[in-house]
């Protein structure tokens, strides 16, 4: 049986899709029913009648206005931006090169590490969870190693 809630939300939800009126209708016998068709009940007294919707649409928004830089913003001049610069791409290439050398040390000890079988893994499950670390080190130097690359080709 459904409760007469129910039947109020399923009867505002028809009626928000339809865009109709809807009505709360009572019967002889003392039965209500909630409806959007009025024509099929008697005794019915508006619940919501829902509005046209208005097709205004809302004026093109104007570009603000910029606003100037106080005179006390502390500047700096092109060689000095220049410089720093500089020294972001100096620092970003020692950093690239620094991580390419451990992404190589991780290889290499990876390889080493997967040629070697030890006495207790006869297990290869035991393998894997050893030799796991090295290959999730491998794949993070490789991730820094993308990401210092992709900084240096923003820099202007």
């Amino acid at each position: 049986m459904i409760h007469r809630r129910h039947l109020v939300l399923l009867a505002l939800s028809a009626s928000a899709a339809h865009a109709d009126t809807l009505y709360k209708c009572t019967d002889p016998a003392g039965h209500t029913t909630y409806t959007n068709q009025k024509a099929e009940a008697k005794n019915c007294v508006i619940l919501s009648q829902d509005k046209p919707v208005s097709t205004f649409a809302a004026p093109p928004a104007r570009p603000r206005a910029s606003t100037p830089t106080p005179e006390s913003f502390p500047k700096v001049s092109s060689e000095t931006q220049k410089g720093r610069d500089s020294d972001r791409r100096r620092i970003l290439e020692e950093e690239l090169a620094a991580e390419r050398r451990a992404l190589d040390e991780a290889k290499r000890t990876l390889a080493e590490q997967e040629a070697v079988r030890e006495g207790g893994e006869r297990n290869y499950q035991k393998y894997l969870d050893r030799i796991k670390p090295l290959q999730d080190g491998v794949q993070l130097h490789e991730r820094n190693v993308d990401a210092l690359q992709k900084e240096l080709a923003n820099q202007k």
